[in-house]
């Protein structure tokens, strides 16, 4: 089984489309797929076709453990994939855990029954090197970083990688890029 987090700090780069063709290109080879959206933006969820209502539960309240992850999985049968919906629940998230012991492992400690019911577990990421996008390198084996051919893009990958190694050296030893 593989985790993949999908991650730039820079938005725009194509994040989300990598990871809505990834989980269905990968779905449409037979594997077993469950993309996870965790942006408040939740452009993942609603380019599935997803868009949670209000009182509806997604990551947010799975991260908190207010539900297990299991009840939150939407499949979507015409994707092939299962999806973990985000929605604005998300951007208070930060504030919310910062003061929580070891908030660093809320995602990796959600995914670690899962291992058996999926090939990949794609996690697509926030623009930015906030909580969420620790929480998702912390949980993963590799990340995919899509980058713009442009000069300030390249800039920003030299903060991400910095970022990367500092996951790498005190959460995530076997993180990859």
């Amino acid at each position: 089984m593989k985790r993949i987090a999908i991650a730039n700090q820079k938005g725009g780069v194509g994040k989300t489309t990598t990871a809505v063709n990834l989980a269905t290109s990968l779905a449409h080879k037979g594997k077993r797929v469950l993309l996870i959206d965790l942006d408040p933006q939740a452009n993942t969820s609603s380019g599935l076709g997803v868009v949670l209502e209000r009182g509806q539960k997604g990551i947010y309240h799975a991260l908190l453990g207010l539900v297990p992850l299991r009840t939150v999985k939407i499949p979507i049968a015409s994707w092939g994939i299962d999806l973990v919906p985000s929605s604005e629940d998300l951007v208070g998230f930060e504030a919310e855990v910062r003061d929580l012991p070891h908030w660093e492992s809320l995602l990796k400690n959600l995914l670690e029954n899962l291992d058996d019911e999926y090939d990949y577990i794609l996690v697509d990421t926030p623009p930015s090197l906030g909580v969420l996008t620790i929480l998702a390198l912390a949980a993963v084996r590799s990340v995919l970083v899509p980058v713009q051919c442009e000069y300030y893009a390249l800039e920003g990958l030299t903060q991400l990688i910095r970022t990367i190694k500092a996951v790498r050296r005190t959460l995530n030893p076997s993180l990859e890029i």
